[in-house]
């Protein structure tokens, strides 16, 4: 009698701790450089069995869009809603590179507003934004960011913390498929590939179920090279994509063992596209587009494929809209914070420019669209680069809707500038050392390096934009159009890369 009133008491603690454990949580899930090339997205190369089943219960977004290819400026837009060009992170924040967001974005950050709106926040792997005091989370938990399986065990305690009644939102954050780790030695190349994050040799990571892939096998995309040295490079790449894979599979496992996942947002996206050239750092479609997996368990329309225009500047009022802090007659937050006396109140009487009149927010939530697959988001999504590191000034701005794809190289008179992990890549190397005239995806070597004032595609017919239309008569109409979309865009967002229309 008395084993089975204790096993009743034990049953009960349990149940109670289950059921009294917190709705509406968030889970964002955020890569670094990777473009869709995930199972849910038809790449029939990628083992990403995890992802799809969120996908698969979800909705997948086939036309989602960064705003810049650069992950810091990239990352400013994802944690702010605002351009990059507006919140003042025009590149990249740490060491000499010093960009940092003006200090009065502090009313639209992310973790801010989302704390405001009654959750528990926590932070784990790569950060690279600033100021920190703007992008403040509560809790910051560390890991392995090469490893999201081990990143996923080190949040399971924030996860199933009981002892706070709120709900949770984690930023999750991996470093992985990025480059970086040396160079694959095996290879018989002279130029070798990057690791991007692999351990040489055919090690493994810890916990982790490495998938091993071919170079022959790996699906190359239009704007790259079909030769030995980018498919040596894309196994590398495809392999770190897998590992993260594993760690979106380690995190159901914990939400489920906690009765969480079916009172948890998980969204899956990356700050940008494949680190390649043609990909990231570029206003390319290899730069721009990016995996966007929604899976929302309060939605009861699931497995739904949308086409709808969708933006980074998006991610924000979405998450805050599904914590029930946006105001809808505004596009801010309900509980804004008033950033003069937030400054004022911490004792720091801030002297330089910390920008002004950040009380909502470029993009808008989608989800009251994640049930409908044949909604619309964005007639027209905008793109906004400027910097990389800092000596990669190269200002490119973008408008694209459905039909058509603008592209204006600001500073078109000089040579693009590359990233320095970019220019070393064997991928490229092979391809430059051959000389000006060598192929480079749909381009030549010459025509990556050296870029028109104007790029126009028909991006409905020609979606590699392999055929630049803007000194085409029959698309003169069609290029004035454009370019006063664009313009108008950049008044409406305050672009101060504006004033170059009238003077460059």
């Amino acid at each position: 009698m008395r084993r089975r009133s204790l096993l009743t008491f034990v049953l009960t603690v349990c149940w109670t701790a289950f059921a009294s454990s917190a709705e509406r949580n968030i889970i964002f899930f955020i890569t670094d450089d990777e473009s869709p090339t995930l199972g849910c997205y038809g790449d029939p190369c990628a083992v990403t069995p995890n992802i799809d089943e969120v996908a698969k219960d979800g909705a997948i977004f086939r036309n989602a869009f960064a705003t810049t290819a650069s992950c810091s400026a990239s990352r400013s837009v994802v944690l702010s809603g605002l351009h990059n060009h507006r919140n003042g992170q025009f590149g990249h924040q740490h060491a000499y590179h010093k960009f940092a967001s003006f200090h009065n974005v502090v009313s639209l950050a992310m973790p801010r507003v989302i704390q405001r709106a009654g959750y528990r926040t926590a932070q784990i792997g790569k950060y690279h934004v600033a100021p920190e005091s703007v992008y403040h989370f509560e809790t910051y938990l560390k890991g392995d960011t090469r490893n999201a399986v081990q990143m996923a065990n080190q949040c399971r305690g924030f996860i199933t913390d009981t002892s706070d009644d709120r709900p949770f939102f984690l930023y999750f954050a991996t470093s992985d498929p990025h480059r970086g780790g040396g160079r694959d030695e095996t290879s018989e190349q002279e130029l070798k590939p990057d690791l991007f994050g692999n351990k040489r040799k055919g090690g493994s990571h810890p916990g982790v179920k490495e998938v091993i892939y071919e170079p022959s096998n790996v699906t190359v995309p239009p704007f790259l090279p079909d030769t030995i040295e980018t498919r040596e490079e894309l196994a590398q790449y495809y392999q770190s994509c897998s590992r993260i894979d594993q760690g979106v599979g380690r995190l159901v496992e914990i939400l489920k063992a906690a009765n969480l996942y079916d009172k948890t947002l998980i969204v899956f996206t990356s700050d940008h596209g494949m680190a390649f050239s043609g990909g990231k750092t570029t206003v390319y479609e290899g730069g721009l587009r990016v995996p966007f997996v929604v899976r929302n368990p309060y939605e009861k329309h699931r497995g739904v494929v949308s086409k709808a225009m969708i933006s980074h500047i998006d991610i924000t009022p979405s998450l805050l809209d599904f914590a029930h802090g946006l105001d809808p007659k505004t596009n801010g937050p309900k509980d804004i914070l008033d950033a003069d006396k937030f400054w004022r109140e911490r004792g720091e009487n801030l002297k330089e420019n910390r920008g002004n009149g950040f009380t909502h927010y470029h993009g808008k939530s989608c989800i009251p669209i994640l049930g409908q697959p044949n909604a619309e988001h964005w007639e027209t999504v905008f793109a906004s680069h400027t910097f990389h590191e800092i000596q990669m000034y190269y200002p490119m701005r973008v408008v694209r809707d459905k039909k058509y794809k603008l592209i204006w190289n600001i500073a078109h008179g000089l040579p693009y500038a590359f990233a320095s992990d970019l220019w070393a890549a064997s991928s490229w190397q092979a391809q430059f050392r051959k000389g000006q005239d060598a192929n480079y995806g749909l381009k030549t070597v010459r025509q990556y390096i050296h870029r028109p004032k104007f790029e126009l595609y028909d991006i409905a017919n020609d979606p590699n934009e392999s055929k630049n239309l803007a000194g085409d008569p029959k698309f003169a109409t069609v290029l004035k159009t454009y370019q006063t979309t664009l313009k108008d865009y950049q008044r409406k967002m305050e672009d101060p890369w504006i004033m170059k229309w009238d003077y460059e």
